[in-house]
């Protein structure tokens, strides 16, 4: 639901980049290149930010017992 903090394979610092490569992915630039520039290169890190689905504002309209 939300980013992790580090990579879970090598523990590399990423949260801090995500909110750049969502900013960047809506103005339609290419995801490669986004990524390249933002310093992720190890597929670990990189398959995080391509297969990460925002289920906050969905997870949040349910109530909690």
């Amino acid at each position: 639901m939300i980013i992790p903090m580090r990579c879970w394979s090598c523990s590399k610092p990423i949260s801090h980049l995500f909110e750049s490569y969502k900013e960047r992915m809506e103005k339609g630039e290419e995801r490669k290149k986004v990524l390249d520039e933002l310093g992720l290169e190890r597929y670990c890190c990189r398959a995080i930010f391509l297969g990460h689905v925002d289920l906050l504002e969905t997870a949040s309209e349910f109530k909690k017992f």
